[in-house]
């Protein structure tokens, strides 16, 4: 775990503000994306909830990569169009 150096206070209601370096770092959306939380000893951790892929929503056959989910359909879809791509020409 890596600490930012952000330290924020709680208001009254018990609600913080993600920082906006981090919510541009995990690449959070402003009321279209959530977060996951989970505790450890005296921790709280907040994740990034992705339920689906990240290209076509399928939650069913998924695999993560880089913190984000892909299903194998669009994994494969995209290896196939990286196998087709031509060379460049030499000149």
């Amino acid at each position: 775990m890596k600490s930012t150096g952000i330290v924020r206070g709680l208001d009254k209601m018990g609600r913080i503000v993600l920082p906006m370096e981090i919510r541009k770092l995990l690449h959070l959306i402003d009321d279209k994306s959530f977060v996951e939380f989970y505790t450890e000893a005296d921790s709280v951790i907040l994740k990034k909830y992705v339920p689906a892929c990240i290209f076509c929503d399928s939650a069913d056959d998924t695999i993560e990569y880089c913190g984000m989910k892909i299903c194998k359909n669009c994994l494969s879809k995209m290896n196939a169009m990286l196998t087709t791509q031509e060379e460049p020409a030499d000149k």
